[in-house]
């Protein structure tokens, strides 16, 4: 048996559904025939201009409002600060998780506008029974929909052979995230977009559930809907925090834009990659997706959209570097800006990109650097541009309950600050404020303590 056919059928006695399966074939067959998931820069060219959402006029978006649904990427464990629940479910700000700010967003929006406007959550089987067990908290937000689908799975591959990797001593570790390009296929093989589409919703507004500063905004909507755009990519500036984060190019054989990860470019583009003057909007994974177009484009291309793939090398244990080597084949949702015809990309303002991937981003979010609006927008505090750096010692705060255990009382006030780096063991009291560039350093023995009211100024 070939390891296509070995691995497609191991899908198949998984349950997973005939659209990633067909996805994953294809993605397989192409990287059994040469490609290499590589986009050197010698295939694109920079992208100068785009439209600017903030020059968009006002517009009545009444009519394609009752039309939208919300789909918030929910398929996250936090694993990198070292949780084992959905990251939606920490709490972010004022008491609230990021998902009872989601919900209140939308409930929001539905108040102000009459518009039914469903949220959908993509769950993994990691995040489905917490999440949907918290929004029972929440009865108001069930819509005419289901209020959830589950991404999909693929087998990882042994990296000489192409084989399904196997693993008894933990099966699950056999597998991976399809990365969040399975979005599509998610759609198709849940119902979830046939049922969308049989209740009159066209247009969809996806982002990452920690991402609270992607709200739906109706001016948007309406240019994408009189623009007939059937793909919109949310770009922002890059700046030094963004050279690791994917940029938008165009193709030079003209066909059209390109969504180029870190993970895509060779060795000797690296350099091309981070110049942030050169490549200068990033993709905030922030979309809107006529429903109508992807249908009709998934009938066009007999149910695989085709694309770009990520070749991710990696262990199969990934804690273990002595385990087999392994290729994860993975796509980016962002990467169907190549295979929509007359996708755009649309340059938002940096407060609709504050995402929280980090502990110190955790932090910047918590304090009162940011506020949450009347109308449940986390944007930036009034006189800033966006979150101070924050740079806080691994070892000490980089796990989720170590870094509780060390802001007992909350975060520090951050508004007037501009960068804040902590190295050692220290713990700040109450009502602590940080104001310029602060540096605390603790390389003694035991625990640091920034005693209540303490004020740190450059």
């Amino acid at each position: 048996m070939s390891g296509l056919d070995a691995s497609t059928e191991k899908m198949r006695r998984e349950g997973v559904g005939d659209a990633a399966v067909q996805a994953f074939a294809d993605a397989y067959e192409r990287l059994q025939g040469g490609e290499t998931g590589v986009l050197p820069e010698a295939d694109i060219e920079p992208v100068d201009e785009v439209p600017d959402a903030e020059e968009l006029p006002d517009a009545d978006a009444r009519d394609v409002l009752d039309q939208a649904v919300v789909i918030k990427l929910n398929g996250g464990l936090g694993t990198s600060m070292g949780m084992t629940g959905p990251k939606s479910l920490v709490e972010v700000k004022d008491g609230l998780t990021f998902l009872d700010i989601i919900v209140r967003q939308v409930l929001g929006l539905r108040e102000r506008t009459g518009a039914r406007l469903p949220l959908v959550l993509m769950n993994s089987f990691s995040t489905r029974d917490a999440s949907l067990e918290a929004l029972e908290r929440h009865p108001e937000v069930r819509a005419d929909v289901p209020l959830d689908f589950v991404q999909n799975k693929v087998p990882k591959l042994v990296a000489d052979g192409l084989e399904p990797a196997e693993w008894p001593d933990d099966p699950s570790l056999e597998w991976a995230p399809p990365g969040h390009g399975d979005l599509y296929a998610a759609l198709v093989t849940s119902g979830m977009l046939d049922e969308l589409l049989s209740h009159g919703y066209r247009y969809a507004f996806v982002s990452n559930a920690d991402n609270l500063g992607a709200v739906l905004d109706p001016r948007i909507l309406a240019w994408v809907a009189a623009e007939e755009v059937p793909f919109a990519m949310e770009v922002a500036d890059r700046t030094e925090a963004d050279r690791k984060g994917g940029h938008v190019a165009r193709r030079r054989d003209g066909s059209g834009l390109v969504l180029r990860e870190i993970a895509q470019t060779p060795d000797e583009d690296v350099e091309a990659f981070q110049d942030v003057s050169r490549h200068r909007f990033f993709n905030t994974n922030t979309l809107w997706v006529d429903l109508e177009a992807l249908r009709a484009l998934l009938d066009e291309r007999d149910g695989v959209l085709g694309l770009p793939m990520i070749v991710n090398r990696k262990t199969v244990d990934p804690t273990d570097k002595g385990s087999p080597d392994v290729i994860q084949l993975e796509t980016a949702m962002g990467a169907a800006i190549d295979v929509f015809d007359g996708a755009r990309a649309l340059r938002v303002p940096r407060s609709r990109f504050a995402p929280v991937k980090t502990t110190n981003d955790l932090l910047a979010l918590r304090s009162d650097a940011y506020v949450l609006t009347d109308d449940v927008r986390v944007v930036p505090a009034e006189g800033r541009d966006g979150a101070p750096l924050v740079d806080l010692d691994d070892e000490h705060f980089k796990l989720l309950p170590d870094f509780e255990a060390r802001f007992p009382a909350g975060a520090p006030s951050l508004v007037a600050c501009e960068r804040l780096t902590v190295r050692g063991d220290v713990r700040f009291g109450a009502d602590v404020v940080v104001r310029g560039a602060v540096t605390i350093e603790h390389d003694g023995d035991g625990e640091l303590e920034i005693e209540d009211g303490t004020v740190l100024e450059d």
